[in-house]
């Protein structure tokens, strides 16, 4: 683990701490009092700076919101580890490998991608991605930090590839965070069959919390079928909707940092909320 860069970010106090672990970048951010709460997001470089953000210096802006959300709920403002995807020019699929729900891929769900070859399957690392998150980056920073958080108070957040992630890892490390917060899921990428096989191994309802949304313009529009079939099962499934499991849409929200950010404090309320 090696500092690499620190910055500020407006509208909140403190300092963006921007390191490298062992090739893959991770950024921290923390709020001047101790907190209780943990949030980890995907797709870091989106997170908080317009710089190195993907789409034309546009954020989530998660530290300003929150910061608002966490005095608004009675709470510090949750820590913020943000994990950055791996793709490069030399390996452009490198977040596609990151965030891919793997064994559900390599398994029996079909990519809806002509150009994706069965053996490119065996190149996906998902699992390894959120192994290094869990038993690496947080423990890591929050060593830092001088705290320990518990996994009931731990979020871990993402949108389109990363709300798959998300969601995957629910069934993968259950015992790490009890909240997914998964918006825009990329369910058109699997369809029917990824929505199925993800909702069947999501844990027992009573035992996390899950949020999940979608916009209504360009790409997400496309989520509405699949997102209507994962409300159906989460409910047969037992979880008990705006209690510990939640769905909304947001009108003329698409699929991009701006809409995401515009809704964030709803997400983060559902989990602060206790």
């Amino acid at each position: 683990m090696k500092l690499i860069k620190s910055y500020q970010i407006r509208g909140v106090p403190g300092e963006v701490l921007r390191f490298d672990f062992s090739g893959r970048t991770v950024e921290l951010w923390a709020p001047q009092e101790p907190s209780e709460h943990l949030l980890v997001a995907h797709d870091g470089q989106n997170v908080f700076d317009g710089k190195s953000s993907t789409f034309r210096g546009k954020t989530w802006e998660m530290a300003q919101s929150a910061f608002k959300v966490g005095y608004e709920t009675g709470n510090v403002p949750p820590i913020i580890i943000a994990i950055w995807h791996s793709s490069t020019k030399q390996d452009p699929m490198g977040r596609a490998k990151d965030l891919s729900p793997q064994r559900f891929f390599q398994e029996d769900v079909k990519v809806n991608l002509s150009s994706v070859l069965d053996s490119d399957l065996d190149l996906l690392h998902g699992d390894k991605y959120l192994e290094e998150i869990f038993t690496n980056y947080v423990p890591s920073l929050l060593s830092l930090l001088n705290l320990q958080i518990t996994p009931e108070n731990t979020a871990l957040i993402g949108s389109s590839m990363g709300g798959l992630s998300t969601l995957y890892a629910a069934y993968l490390r259950p015992k790490d965070f009890k909240t997914a917060l998964a918006l825009s899921p990329h369910w058109v990428i699997g369809s029917e069959a990824l929505v199925n096989r993800t909702v069947k191994e999501l844990p027992a309802p009573g035992t996390h919390k899950v949020w999940m949304s979608r916009g209504t313009k360009g790409l997400d529009a496309e989520y509405e079928p699949f997102q209507d079939l994962a409300d159906e099962l989460m409910l047969i499934k037992g979880y008990q909707k705006d209690f510990d499991f939640a769905s909304k849409v947001f009108k003329k929200t698409g699929h991009n940092e701006s809409s995401w950010a515009s809704y964030l404090d709803y997400p983060l309320r559902f989990w602060l909320n206790n």
